[in-house]
């Protein structure tokens, strides 16, 4: 029996997406072209993804690029065992990141400038921006 589970998401930027985990300290691993990675969960079970983002030394988050967005699929319960992180928790803070640098894209495209970034103690990211 498989305990791995998917999570559709509305991440479409990989290269948003990698950012945000840079950002957030997970170090991952891309499959090479025509190929896959596996995903470790439960008892050595294992399953293929075009991703494998390493959250903890026995369990990965691994990510399935769609035509409708980023599948993020998991272990959740050993990811929340070994890491301490649910997978509401894991979404949140990796789609926040996501949507920041998605933000940081845009800005740039128009000529903006981030002038100011302050982040609130409930996590929320507060930006200022200029144009030159």
């Amino acid at each position: 029996m498989s305990h791995f589970t998917t999570v559709q998401t509305e991440i479409h930027d990989v290269v948003c997406l990698k950012q945000a985990l840079h950002d957030l300290g997970y170090k991952f691993t891309e499959a090479n072209v025509n190929e896959e990675v596996h995903v470790r969960g439960y008892m050595g079970q294992k399953t293929k993804a075009d991703m494998v983002i390493h959250v903890s030394k026995s369990y990965d988050v691994g990510v399935k690029v769609t035509k409708k967005g980023v599948k993020f699929i998991a272990d959740w319960w050993g990811v929340e065992t070994t890491r301490g992180l649910t997978e509401k928790e894991f979404v949140n803070q990796v789609t926040q990141r996501y949507a920041y640098h998605k933000v940081k894209q845009a800005l740039q495209k128009k000529n903006y400038t981030l002038a100011e970034e302050e982040v609130t103690e409930d996590q929320a990211i507060h930006i200022k921006i200029k144009r030159w």
